[in-house]
């Protein structure tokens, strides 16, 4: 039975807790899936890849509003495909060769399972032990038992973006950011979307009033059911059966069509069949592994950080996990505690949605505040995209004049909640946000600093 000083599980933000000091080896990395996890491999990057596609799509299809004959007139979806994964699959073999290489790393590719507080086994064969575990396993995809008991073939976020053939029409269960970005993505490609959902409104999660307008703009492209529960849902089979499309069924009786069926209904930690109870590792209500702030769980020496563990489903939280834990393991008489104060988020569909700290259901009969909104098309760059719809939503507290929560929808909502997140994070004052730095006319960042100017305090301008 190897012994190692450091056990990992999990490559995604795991593989970056990998110590560059030799001397804090050896090191056990796992793996069970695609080297690089979620992200690399079936998340954030080939998504966003396929996004900016759709992007260029969508744009063609608008080139009439600005006077510009243009039109979609084909789409290659095998060359978009294969364009994105020949860079994603690269990469993802180039840091599973890396780590194999490494004198100081052993490679585990198979699943592992604790026997006990410091053993692992993997894949039932191989058996280590460790002084210290890192549980960095991420997340899978939920899908609702009506459907995965049902035997009719359907896709989620971890396979839809390598089917052979774009479909004619898609049904997608789910009205959160996986569902909301690639109904963006394939609606702009050409199919025909219908969207069934079980709240009250698409990205429901949010601010409501960027619920609500994106909610809006939706049904006037997709097909959109609300409130809606599945009860059924007929089809091809999985396991080979022939059919003429899917039909997911819902309580009201209604039957919503289309050629192919896509499960966007949440992501749950990968905590099955880990052995954690053999190991002394507790689970939170929701499932997600016990840890306090430092990432420690509550068994001694084993960690854990990422999808698996945290609150925040999100890639760049999990990095930033990982940057701590890097020290903590390395330092354990000067612990860092995570860094959750203020974490952005953001929905890469059209149009974006950019959202960090409080929502008005946060704040409402909790908190003092003042709000202000600021539209995309009272703005001279607004006037330019021709945008009705985008808008920034500030919340600021009355008393000290720092911002409480930030919420954008529009063109590039990703990118213009940046300097919101840094001042928040930073503890700047609205005050001298608006008016300690120059803001470019006519650029884009103007909606941000109109919204930060009609913030009822009284030192904003």
């Amino acid at each position: 039975m190897q012994h190692f000083s450091l056990a990992i599980i999990g490559t995604g933000s795991g593989n970056t807790v990998v110590p560059e000091d030799p001397s804090q080896g050896p090191v056990a990395v796992i793996e069970s899936g695609a080297f690089g996890g979620t992200c690399i491999n079936r998340g954030c990057i080939p998504s966003k890849i396929l996004v900016y596609t759709a992007d260029v799509a969508a744009q063609i299809r608008r080139a009439a509003d600005f006077g510009i004959s243009a039109e979609v007139t084909g789409v290659d979806w095998q060359a978009i495909r294969d364009r994105t994964f020949a860079k994603v699959d690269h990469v993802s073999a180039a840091g599973r060769q890396a780590r194999a290489d490494a004198d100081m790393v052993t490679l585990f590719e198979g699943r592992a399972r604790f026997t006990g507080p410091h053993e692992l086994v993997i894949d039932d064969q191989t058996r280590i032990t460790a002084d210290r575990i890192v549980v960095a396993a991420g997340a899978r995809p939920t899908v609702p038992p009506v459907i995965a008991e049902s035997g009719v073939e359907f896709w989620t976020s971890d396979t839809i973006m390598r089917i052979d053939d774009l479909p004619a029409s898609m049904v997608i269960v789910g009205g959160g950011y996986v569902a909301a970005e690639f109904a963006h993505v394939f609606s702009s490609l050409g199919v025909e979307i219908h969207v069934v959902s079980q709240g009250a409104a698409l990205l429901g999660a949010f601010d409501p009033d960027i619920s609500e307008r994106f909610t809006a703009l939706a049904q006037e492209h997709w097909d959109v059911h609300l409130s809606a529960n599945v009860t059924g849902v007929r089809g091809p089979r999985a396991d080979g059966g022939r059919g003429d499309g899917v039909a997911v069924l819902l309580e009201d009786g209604t039957a919503v069509a289309g050629d192919l069926l896509l499960v966007a209904t949440g992501r749950h930690p990968d905590t099955a069949d880990l052995g954690l109870d053999l190991a002394g590792v507790r689970l939170t209500d929701d499932g997600r592994i016990q840890v306090d702030q430092y990432g420690r769980t509550t068994a001694e020496g084993i960690w854990s950080l990422g999808d698996v563990s945290s609150p925040f489903e999100l890639k760049h939280v999990a990095n930033a996990e990982a940057r701590s834990l890097v020290h903590n393991l390395a330092h354990p008489g000067d612990l860092r505690p995570f860094p959750h104060d203020w974490v952005p988020s953001a929905v890469f569909t059209n149009p974006q949605v950019a959202s960090v700290g409080a929502r008005q259901q946060d704040l409402e009969g909790h908190k003092p505040y003042v709000q202000a909104v600021q539209e995309y098309r009272d703005t001279a760059y607004g006037w330019a995209l021709q945008d009705t719809a985008g808008m920034c939503k500030l919340y600021a507290d009355p008393v000290t004049g720092k911002l409480l929560g930030a919420h954008i929808l529009g063109y590039q909502a990703s990118l213009l909640i940046q300097p919101l997140v840094q001042a928040m994070s930073t503890g700047q004052d609205v005050a001298s946000m608006a008016r300690g730095q120059y803001w470019i006319h006519p650029a884009l960042s103007e909606v941000v600093e109109n919204a930060l100017l009609k913030l009822p305090l009284s030192s904003s301008r």
